[in-house]
């Protein structure tokens, strides 16, 4: 039997039990920290909705309160480290300590979820082990209920939804992760790999000749006898943003209309409170007052949230790596509640519910974006069995990733300035361009997952940096077809540009012209390029697919394969006079 109909047949024998268990008691809300950054302290702001049409509050005792604490876009961020306002932030035993504190003395009116790039992008303690620690990091914080034997019970307190990263290796990689099987170069920390306790559910992606769903499109969870529903998604342009095979023979279906679908299923079944994981995004500015004014949020999920129908009461979201705590209207004006707690593990959503228990419907809901700090409130006292599980895979990991590869003087950051370029990126473009020689060397930003700190700079640091394991490719390109390719960085569907950064090349932009002629001049040596000479170009291997639609360089000819770009820069930063630095020079240079 398939995955779905598991799920089908699970959900029956689930309202098969449900009348036979007894109503809890309602629970308080918690106490919440303060934070220190302008964006950090208006996350942690509360907000606040009731149902109009809800019982008064002379008849409290008729709601049940359920917690939900989300995560997104973790990427196996195990080790500590991170930094937030200066201050550190983040690492799994901290957050596991943040999280076991917002929901004790009510751990059974409490759920944990995650919406998406749990793994994937992940540093080297995950990555190079296959991101199991990353699985096994939650495993820890899974209840008695959750078991491999049965990932959908419903009272399990952790489900989550795929991220595109979690397609970075396949879908046959993705299914080894979730369900167990030990991989081709382990076992790990954990033999045999048993994979996951709790469910991945995505509604919106199916094999595309069958037209069955990958992973169930939803799991329902049992609160005090209340069913709650949680509907997966992940963004549809998935296919555009990760290596091609890793997506081939899946289709992508729109998210809106996959989550309305099985909502309805969902209330056909009885299933009143139904709240939908999505790894789609967007932003939202810093905001002061009271949140019922609503400030704009931007980016796909705006749309996405709009056109929902009136089953769904609050969107989980992920992919942009950003804040948003905010009511959006549905299709119909329904306030939906929209999260999202930037990523890495630095944050998490703490999101309240009021259920109604004669109807089961949510009648009143609030969220706050809580900073993980770690020298602070619960970061204090990291969680002990999560600090070991860190350690080992930290300590099984240390001779190779401790390596130290050169010295940095200053910082060197991936942050981009006005006009596209940053320090970072022309380092690694120029170290792609000298393993594989070429006239022009062109690589993607979100290629670049972290940045080089001043002092000793380690093997573990740069595979931070550089952590898919692409390989380079050399092409020959027409010149013409290089001003296609840089045009192509503004896209109708895109929030923002996405600049590549450049080396062997200078050119200059005009954000007043139209997309797709953006580009004014491309200079190679101080001297415009030809549109019919023909130029050697090196990008990575995802690049070099169309990765994320830049379509012109499928267009290349004469293909040649060199080595992998962490390996590129590895060897590049190793040459150079110590201690090395980088900086913008004005490569990209912004006419209007």
């Amino acid at each position: 039997m398939d995955l779905v109909s598991l799920t089908r047949k699970h959900s029956i024998a689930f309202f098969i039990l449900l009348a036979l268990i007894p109503s809890g008691a309602a629970n308080s809300y918690g106490a919440f920290p303060e934070n220190d950054t302008a964006t950090h302290r208006t996350a942690e702001q509360r907000i606040y909705w009731r149902d109009s049409h809800a019982t008064q509050a002379a008849n409290y005792h008729s709601y049940q309160h359920v917690k939900i604490l989300a995560i997104n876009d973790f990427h196996g961020h195990l080790s500590s480290g991170r930094i937030v306002g200066q201050r550190h932030a983040g690492g799994a035993a901290v957050l596991a300590s943040y999280l076991k504190s917002a929901e004790r003395g009510i751990e059974d009116s409490t759920l944990i979820v995650l919406a998406g790039d749990h793994v994937g992008a992940s540093p080297p303690v995950s990555a190079l082990l296959k991101d199991e620690p990353a699985i096994m990091f939650m495993n820890i914080l899974a209840n008695k209920h959750c078991t491999h034997s049965d990932i959908m019970d419903p009272d399990c307190n952790i489900a989550a939804t795929v991220g595109n990263h979690e397609f970075d290796k396949g879908v046959p990689e993705m299914r080894r992760l979730i369900f167990g099987g030990n991989h081709a170069d382990g076992p790990f920390l954990e033999t045999p790999w048993h994979g996951a306790v709790y469910p991945y559910v995505v509604s919106n992606v199916t094999d595309s000749k069958t037209g069955r769903l990958i992973l169930p499109p939803y799991v329902i969870k049992k609160v005090h006898g209340i069913p709650i529903a949680f509907i997966g998604a992940v963004l549809k342009d998935t296919p555009n943003i990760v290596t091609a095979f890793a997506t081939e023979g899946l289709s992508f279906l729109d998210e809106a209309d996959s989550i309305n679908k099985y909502a309805r299923e969902l209330r056909a079944m009885h299933v009143k409170s139904v709240i939908a994981l999505i790894h789609q995004g967007g932003r939202q500015k810093a905001y002061s007052g009271a949140t019922m004014r609503g400030e704009a949020v931007t980016g796909p999920i705006a749309d996405i949230v709009s056109r929902l129908d009136d089953g769904v009461d609050v969107v989980i979201s992920g992919h942009s790596h950003a804040f948003t705590n905010a009511f959006l209207h549905n299709r119909h004006g329904k306030k939906v509640l929209v999260t999202q707690a930037f990523s890495y593990g630095t944050a998490f959503a703490d999101i309240d519910l009021d259920i109604d228990r004669s109807t089961w419907k949510i009648v009143g809901k609030s969220a706050a974006i809580i900073t993980t700090y770690a020298d602070a409130g619960p970061g204090l006292a990291p969680d002990p069995e999560v600090s070991m599980l860190a350690a080992s895979a930290e300590s099984k990991l240390a001779p190779l990733i401790n390596q130290v590869i050169g010295h940095a003087s200053t910082d060197i950051s991936g942050d981009q300035n006005s006009a596209g370029e940053s320090a970072l990126g022309n380092l690694i473009a120029d170290a792609q361009r000298a393993a594989l020689p070429a006239d022009f060397a062109f690589t993607n930003p979100g290629g670049i997952r972290d940045r080089v700190h001043a002092g000793d700079v380690t093997w573990g640091t740069l595979y931070a940096v550089q952590p898919f394991n692409n390989y380079l490719v050399r092409i020959n390109m027409t010149g013409r077809q290089i001003y296609d390719l840089l045009n192509q960085q503004w896209q109708a569907n895109l929030p923002h540009p996405r600049m590549l950064q450049i080396s062997g090349l200078t050119y200059t932009w005009d954000s007043t012209l139209p997309s797709g002629k953006r580009i004014v001049e491309v200079r190679r040596n101080n001297a415009p390029i030809s549109p019919a000479s023909v130029y050697t170009v090196v990008v990575n291997s995802f690049l070099a697919g169309g990765g994320d639609s830049f379509k012109a360089l499928t267009h290349g000819t004469n293909a040649t394969g060199g080595t992998s770009d962490l390996d590129a820069l590895i060897a590049y930063i190793r040459k150079l006079p110590q201690p090395f630095s980088a900086k913008t020079e004005g490569r990209i240079t912004k006419g209007r």
